[in-house]
Formats: structure tokens, sequence, C-alpha cells
């Protein structure tokens, strides 16, 4: 069977668990969220692979540019993806690496964005399907009435993201 390594890693915000596959981030997800076992086995199914806590050099790479954007140093991530799901949830989360650095959009916007403008609630479930968190940006999305929706690390966890990416916030 194949492997994922898998690293925790602690941020200002809350505790990650990161994991690599194939010299690619395969998941940056918040240690504590509600459906992490969900996204776990479709990670884990989808790769065919069982998690192995070891170090990679995605992992290592992954690291430094996560302390560079909680420093305020990094607006963009170069680390290569590896997305794992449908293809509906793979084109929200394509949808959700245009929402540029210190902006927001509405789950309506992001469903407009990828040509999918009657499949809100479909967005907004693929939105929080997402296993790569911070790197593809799920906090970026909020409500029509720009009030912070739900959030795998947290709404805390969310509204601190968002207060870095608008240099309200910095450690």
């Amino acid at each position: 069977m194949n492997t994922i390594n898998i690293q925790y890693y602690k941020t200002p915000v809350g505790e990650m668990i990161l994991g690599s596959y194939d010299n690619k981030l395969c998941m940056a997800d918040w240690r504590y969220r509600k459906r992490k076992e969900s996204i776990d086995r479709r990670v884990q199914k989808g790769l065919n692979a069982t998690f192995v806590e070891e170090e990679s050099s995605v992992l290592k790479l992954a690291k430094e540019e996560l302390e560079a954007y909680f420093k305020g140093l990094r607006t963009t991530f170069d680390i290569p993806l590896l997305l794992i799901g449908t293809q509906f949830q793979k084109s929200v989360w394509k949808g959700l690496l245009q929402i540029p650095f210190g902006t927001t959009a509405s789950y309506k916007e992001l469903a407009q964005n990828i040509d999918k403008e009657k499949a809100v609630r479909a967005v907004a479930s693929a939105v929080g399907a997402n296993a790569i968190s911070v790197f593809i940006p799920c906090h970026r999305v909020i409500g029509s009435n720009g009030s912070l929706t739900g959030y795998a690390g947290g709404l805390e966890a969310k509204k601190r993201l968002l207060e870095i990416e608008n240099n309200l916030f910095m450690i």
C-alpha cells in the first residue's frame, strides 16, 4: 500500500495536519475539525494509501511557506498541490485559488465564477470538503451579507486568517 507522509504543525490560529504524496501537498487540514475523519478517508481512499508520520521535502516546504504567510511575508504559495475529490469539487477548489489574497468572495460569487451559478449549495459543500486549507483559500469565502460563515478551523481561525491578509493582525 502507498503512504502519505504526515506531520502535525501548530500555526498561530490552530493545529494542522500536513500530508504529502508523490512530491505534492495533498493535505493541510485542521487537526480538530468536525469532518476530519471523512476528509481523511477520502484522501486515503483516493490515493490507496495510509498515513505515516514522517517528514518529507514537501512537508518541510509547506511549513516554510506557512511560516512566511503567517509572518506577512508571503501572499501566494509555490508548493505543488494534489487535489483529491470529484471533478466538481476540484473545479470549486481551483475557483478558490482565483480569489486574490486580501479579498473575499461569497459562495454565490464563487459559484458564478466557476459557471455553476445554480449550484451554490453544492459549491458551499465542496468548499467545506477542502482538505488543503490556507494553500487553497477557503477562508476567503464569506456569506452574501458579508458575515463569516462556517470554517473547518473554526470561525476565530477564519477571522484571524482574513485579518492577516488585510494586515490587521501580525504574529
